[in-house]
């Protein structure tokens, strides 16, 4: 044990890796606070909403990730879920966070204007994430289990108005031929990684070190500054995000969505009580959307357009795969390193950091060796990176099952092998996330871009979904830790296998895949065409933030 000036740490790694979070939070809001306090109109050549923005985005991130580290620990150790039924609630709760943004982002457009829905949504988010403190006796008997129902839900619809908007109004402070598009969104990018590696680790130490409250009110704490910024920062947006047709919110139209969205939250307290709703809707709603877009492709479209659906289907499709396996870092790989990692006293949930960690290092070298290669002719098509980033994940699992045996069954598993397979998949994240959004934009006709950003937001719920049935698959209680290790273990090398298997196949047919995408014939309309915040694309897994548009930036 290591006393510090204020708290007590159970080694110098997990004390300085508490402190080195803290200065980092504390070191970009102080710079935020000073770059949009000063008189100038712009800052190291941005406007100042952007500093807003960024400052916003931070706190929210830091809230989400700071519930998220938590979660799984808390279902089971807190509210004495199995690993099994907790590992569906987790899938169930983290696709319904995937489902509302295209529900937001609509609303939004239609009605609200980005800045208000933001500021709907971060008011459900600071309700829900302080509701998450109050933690009642534990038991599912507990009548306070419903108030955690409701703040889950809260905290979903919440994510599902900011997170499906907020990225949008930073386009929207650019023109669309604004060389300082790509670096705003660089900017943004970071507030995104800085409040989530930041509040894995702070927020997963207090919560598991000194109390599931401290813990969630710190990240509901963390969500309020968030929410303060936006709101006192509101001159400093210019104007951006409001309503493009005001006439359809007035006379209280305005209050009834609202409403609308008040009525999802009850919605969602019932699909995260049970979670089958959620797999009859993501099948149900999910496979009429694909059926749609490709009765649409095959009736309506000329042949070339038709076949880059195609294409664009196809890598729907392998996502799934992709963010099912990839999605185990919040609930079974994060209950595996709690339990079965020589984490030398570290706390579990602080290593849900490390992916964010490793983004905001790997981001720009990815971005440069990808436009090395463009430059001589030898970038990689899409499908041929999805299946790069399908093999990553696979052999992330494969690396963790090889470290664990051959060290025996019977040891605490090196914690060295948690940083390498955070490294695959961030390495395969890199690969497939900001690839696949900005491939439904260039292979999808202007008038189908919503439909087609739509069914990728859907196909990635539904590999959260998946994500929870898999994870549900590695519990094994009442078998011994020992024996729960193998069962673990024998589902990693079971999917890493498939992942691997299946990543070969997808790059074996690229060429197949790239050929129906025609890029010799695309047409270089895309300043007009391009999806607001399409330039945010891949920012953080999944990237839920970037919403359908086709409108021009106002």
């Amino acid at each position: 044990m290591i006393e510090g000036l204020f708290f007590t740490f159970d080694s110098a790694f997990e004390m300085w890796a508490f402190r080195g979070a803290s200065v980092a939070l504390a070191a970009f809001l102080l710079g935020g606070l000073f770059l949009i306090t000063r008189p100038e109109p712009e800052v190291v050549g941005h406007p100042k909403g952007l500093f807003v923005l960024f400052l916003a985005e931070m706190w929210e991130r830091f809230s989400y990730y700071g519930m998220r580290a938590l979660l799984i620990f808390y279902l089971v150790q807190h509210w004495l879920f199995s690993d099994s039924e907790a590992s569906i609630i987790y899938g169930a709760y983290t696709a319904l966070v995937y489902i509302t943004p295209v529900v937001g982002g609509y609303l939004a457009d239609q009605f609200l204007g980005q800045r208000k829905a933001v500021l709907f949504g971060a008011i459900l988010l600071t309700l829900g994430h302080f509701f998450m403190a109050f933690e009642g006796s534990g038991g599912q008997d507990d009548p306070f289990i419903f108030i955690f129902w409701m703040a889950l839900a809260l905290i979903i619809v919440g994510s599902g108005f900011l997170k499906a908007n907020i990225s949008v109004i930073v386009g929207q402070l650019y023109d669309r031929t604004d060389i300082r598009r790509d670096p705003a969104y660089t900017i943004f990018y970071m507030g995104i990684n800085v409040g989530a590696a930041t509040a894995s680790i702070i927020c997963g130490y207090l919560g598991q070190t000194y109390g599931w409250q401290y813990g969630f009110g710190l990240a509901g704490v963390g969500m309020l500054i968030g929410l303060i910024f936006f709101v006192l920062g509101k001159p400093l947006l210019m104007g951006k995000g409001e309503p493009k047709d005001p006439a359809r919110i007035a006379g209280g139209k305005e209050w009834l969505i609202y409403g609308a969205g008040l009525a999802m939250v009850l919605l969602c307290f019932g699909a995260i009580q049970f979670q089958e709703m959620v797999g009859y809707v993501l099948g149900t709603f999910g496979g009429a959307l694909v059926l749609y877009v490709l009765w649409i492709a095959v009736a309506k479209l000329p042949s070339e357009e038709r076949d880059r659906i195609f294409a664009a289907m196809f890598l729907i499709f392998v996502s799934i795969v992709f963010w099912a396996l990839f999605e185990q870092a919040g609930s079974s790989l994060n209950l595996f390193t709690d339990r079965h990692v020589d984490t030398q006293g570290v706390n579990a949930s602080m290593f849900q950091s490390i992916n964010a960690i490793y983004i905001v290092l790997l981001a720009p070298v990815f971005a440069m060796v990808w436009q090395g290669l463009a430059s001589r002719g030898l970038e990689p098509s899409a499908p041929m990176k999805f299946g790069l980033g399908v093999v990553q994940v696979g052999l992330g699992f494969l690396v963790l099952v090889w470290g664990a045996t051959s060290v025996g069954v019977n040891v605490p598993t090196p914690v060295l092998f948690i940083f390498l397979i955070y490294l695959l998949h961030t390495t395969g994240e890199l690969c497939l996330s900001p690839v696949g959004l900005s491939a439904m934009n260039r292979l999808s006709p202007a008038h189908m871009a919503s439909l087609i950003m739509g069914t990728w937001f859907f196909a990635s719920a539904t590999g959260n979904f998946a994500a929870g049935l898999i994870a549900a698959a590695t519990g094994a209680e009442g078998v011994g830790e020992e024996a729960g290790k193998q069962v673990v273990l024998d589902v990693y090398n079971t999917v890493g296998l498939y992942a691997v298997g299946i990543g070969i196949g997808v790059m074996i047919i690229s060429p197949l895949i790239k050929k129906l995408m025609h890029l010799d014939t695309l047409k270089d309309d895309t300043i007009d065409d391009d999806l607001e915040g399409q330039s945010a694309a891949g920012l953080e897994a999944q990237e839920g933030g970037i919403r359908p548009a086709t409108r021009p930036a106002e």
